[in-house]
């Protein structure tokens, strides 16, 4: 019988602290921080969101990546493993925790390739088509260059397919030689390609008011029941943001090298994720402002402000098809970032609970993704008329991952490190080679009343606030 330090050689593991940090950052950076941390911000009130978000980051968002990183490198395995091997009891959280980027995994691949598209477009000098072209619907209505493209099967499955065999390529070359070695390149692109983009959008006239706007805190209409729904909003934005209740992870956890530092590595992640998040905002916020003569209407969540407004905003600068390529480029570098991370712990699952070499656990994962992505697409498009429950079938499996299945996978895990196996359990992982867990105690209040709290507002706030 194989030991486990034999089994986790077997599956790789980071070379180095750096490779790790830079490959769970780049799984935490994503489309959730540039197309849906911008809009939060502005609608909850700007610095106080970002002051909300800063605190739970470092308070929320710390202790349970450093659980979730903690049990991986403790067990070594795939999170079908990792929640057995901590608490047979509790056994049933993995196979949860694997279906949650198994549904992710398709519908972001989809998005993932929007993306490529309109990369594509801006390179090859066509951004403004983004921008101006309209077409005729069947019933007469007109649409936008988007609302056009996702309606068609043809170029959407094309590019979700490319998306999905360029994830995969860099995921089936194994963690050291295929993610680590990727991350350690396309992190700092990515922060050069944001810082650079950042700066330019403030030398825009009027960009200062939209830097106001954005950083600095709304009072004028504060009241306990907008902190709620601020504290509900920021929340739900670390799940997005740190690639919390994801398995990833775990997942990533388990490639750890023991004499490495959890918590500053997790320390470190926290930092480049929120700098990057801050620096999207710092892009979107006063571009936007200005384009739409400070009407922060304008400043829509998800693909409208990805793909129809922005498209606009750099129409409408001087060096508009330069900062657009350079845009979608860093966007689709975070996405790929996310998707490799989201395709690896499904991957991990597959190899570990069947017992196949990487390469054929990879042609699984391929064409389960691509059978549940095309369901996306088909939904804009052939099948638009299918709804569940009111929503879109790309919508439904965001909605149920993210509004559902996330919160409740989070909430066990609290209830069975904080009362069942005891917060000692990830404590010890946490020393191994440290001479002190600084932040001992914060973790243990977190984890034992503090999450556990706002995981439950989280799943009671829709019925509580009908509109977030």
């Amino acid at each position: 019988m194989a030991s486990k330090t034999d089994e986790t050689s077997s599956r790789g593991g980071f070379a180095s602290k750096i490779g790790f940090v830079l490959a769970a950052a780049g799984s935490a950076v994503g489309l959730g921080n540039i197309w849906r941390f911008p809009y939060l911000a502005a609608k909850y009130g700007g610095g106080f969101f970002l002051l909300v978000y800063l605190i739970f980051a470092v308070t929320f968002g710390f202790a349970l990546m450093l659980t979730e990183i903690s049990i991986g490198r403790k067990t070594g395995k795939s999170v079908i493993g990792a929640y057995k091997e901590v608490d047979k009891r509790f056994s049933f959280l993995g196979p949860l925790a694997a279906a949650i980027p198994a549904l992710i995994l398709p519908y972001y691949c989809v998005i993932g390739g929007w993306v490529l598209k309109y990369t594509a477009s801006f390179l090859t000098g066509h951004g403004a088509d983004m921008a101006q072209k309209t077409f005729t619907a069947a019933d007469g209505s007109q649409l936008t260059f988007f609302e056009n493209f996702i309606s068609h099967l043809g170029q959407p499955a094309i590019f979700f397919i490319i998306y999905v065999v360029l994830t995969a390529a860099v995921v089936v070359m194994g963690v050291e030689k295929g993610i680590e070695k990727v991350s350690k390149f396309l992190m700092p692109v990515l922060l050069v390609l944001i810082i650079g983009i950042g700066i330019y959008t403030l030398t825009l006239d009027g960009a200062t008011e939209g830097l106001k706007y954005y950083i600095l805190p709304g009072f004028s209409d504060f009241s306990a029941d907008k902190l709620v729904k601020t504290i509900a909003a920021v929340i739900g934005q670390l799940f997005y943001s740190m690639s919390i209740a994801m398995g990833i992870m775990i997942t990533y956890g388990s490639y750890m090298r023991k004499d490495d530092s959890i918590e500053s590595s997790v320390r470190q992640i926290e930092v480049f994720d929120t700098l990057v998040a801050f620096l999207a905002g710092l892009i979107i916020v006063p571009a936007v402002f200005v384009f739409s003569g400070g009407n922060a209407e304008a400043l829509n969540a998800g693909p409208g402000l990805m793909f129809i407004t922005l498209p606009k905003v750099f129409d409408s600068m001087t060096a508009g098809p330069l900062i657009g390529s350079a845009f979608f480029v860093l966007v689709a570098l975070a996405a790929l970032t996310s998707s490799i991370s989201l395709m690896e712990t499904v991957v991990a699952v597959v190899m570990e609970k069947f017992k196949l070499s990487r390469a054929k656990s990879c042609v699984v994962v391929i064409l389960l993704t691509l059978v549940l992505g095309m369901l996306s697409v088909l939904g804009y498009s052939a099948w638009d008329a299918v709804t569940i429950i009111g929503m879109q079938i790309l919508d439904f499996f965001d909605f149920i991952t993210n509004n559902i299945m996330m919160p409740i996978l989070a909430l066990l895990t609290c209830i069975m490190v904080g009362y069942v196996v005891k917060t000692e359990y990830i404590e010890k992982e946490v020393m191994h080679g440290e001479k002190q867990f600084r932040s001992k105690l914060l973790y243990r209040a977190m984890i034992k009343y503090v999450c556990p709290l706002c995981m439950i507002l989280i799943l009671l706030t829709p019925f509580i606030f009908k509109s977030l």
